[in-house]
């Protein structure tokens, strides 16, 4: 199994750099078995059936790219920092430049926030800041960008639209670096329309870290190691899955990261609580224990999530729906359009 087998020829005009609005009139691709249909996010209305449960990921993005300076007797340097995931000392975070940063440094992000160097690796630093809890929390949202992915921070800067946009509507638990995007369609009317319908919710917690825009680079895919984040299935939780599974219900994750974690978190026939770190990878091969379904976005060329919905869908036919997507002019990745896959 190849790398290349996951590549495909997405022309530029069709990456998002908004989202659309209101977030509901996103497009819908919607995959049954071999039907292609083109509607709309608020389709899902009509399209999804009672006894039908939507597994949400609440995780809350946090504002995670900061500037700031460093000083050096009387000389200042400008310094770029993005939050990866916390540690027990601190934070792990990305720095630009890197190199020039030396341990024990400090550096100031705004007049109540700094961090020191209390570890410098080749490709990452740890961070110490002078905040915790709340007042770090508050502290973090007046001085930090939200942190959109490469392929729109390369194009624009992040700003205040971005807090909202790039936020999903029942996000709760803060320490996201990305966010859950295919739950980025949805609006408050949804979610009472659907509950009226008889479909259920249930959320689940994962915290999206920024591995998730690492490239692939072995060409062999089987070979290659998942990044790991942390992950959370309560025991109330489990119970709705295993409740609606037992009813004869279908379960439909909405977006990658639900679906990685609930079947993560599946034992011997059923759902188990879950908390912890996961580095599952699922590619064509694998045999799905839980989800039924899957909403999600469009995704990278020969990324990991690429190779998810293959091992759902199968290879060919995911070859066929994208290629559907791109001649029909579908807005792709984490502002862009939505799919439901149906196997």
């Amino acid at each position: 199994m190849n790398l290349s087998d996951f590549d495909f020829a997405l022309p530029e005009r069709l990456i998002a750099m908004r989202p659309a609005r209101p977030r509901s009139s996103a497009r819908l691709l919607v995959a049954e078995g071999e039907a292609i249909r083109d509607l709309h996010v608020r389709d899902l209305v009509d399209l999804l059936r009672p006894g039908d449960r939507l597994v949400l990921n609440n995780t809350r993005v946090i504002p995670a790219r900061l500037f700031g300076q460093r000083q050096r007797g009387d000389a200042l340097a400008r310094v770029e920092i993005t939050l990866l995931e916390p540690e027990p000392r601190g934070w792990r975070a990305l720095a630009r430049p890197l190199r020039k940063l030396r341990s024990g440094e400090v550096i100031r992000f705004s007049d109540e926030l700094t961090a020191e160097v209390v570890e410098k690796a080749e490709t990452d630093l740890v961070l110490a800041f002078n905040q915790a809890g709340a007042a770090f929390d508050a502290a973090l949202a007046r001085a930090g960008q939200m942190p959109l992915p490469p392929y729109i921070a390369a194009r624009r800067q992040a700003d205040e639209q971005d807090r909202q946009d790039y936020q999903t509507i029942f996000a709760r638990h803060s320490g996201a670096v990305a966010a859950p995007t295919a739950s980025l369609h949805f609006e408050p009317w949804m979610l009472t329309a659907l509950a009226a319908k008889g479909v259920a919710f249930t959320e689940v917690t994962l915290h999206v870290g920024a591995g998730t825009f690492l490239p692939v680079k072995v060409e062999d895919v089987t070979t290659h190691k998942m990044h790991a984040e942390w992950g959370e299935v309560t025991p109330q939780a489990a119970a709705e899955i295993n409740a609606t599974k037992a009813a004869g219900g279908r379960v439909i994750p909405v977006g990658t990261t639900a679906l990685r974690l609930i079947e993560s978190a599946a034992g011997p026939g059923k759902v188990e609580p879950w908390q912890g770190p996961t580095d599952i990878f699922i590619y064509p091969g694998y045999r799905f224990r839980v989800a039924d379904a899957l909403m999600t976005n469009f995704h990278l060329p020969k990324s990991t999530l690429m190779m998810l919905v293959s091992a759902l869908m199968g290879l060919d036919r995911v070859k066929r729906i994208y290629g559907h997507a791109v001649a029909q002019g579908y807005r792709f990745f984490s502002y862009g359009d939505a799919s439901l896959l149906v196997p």
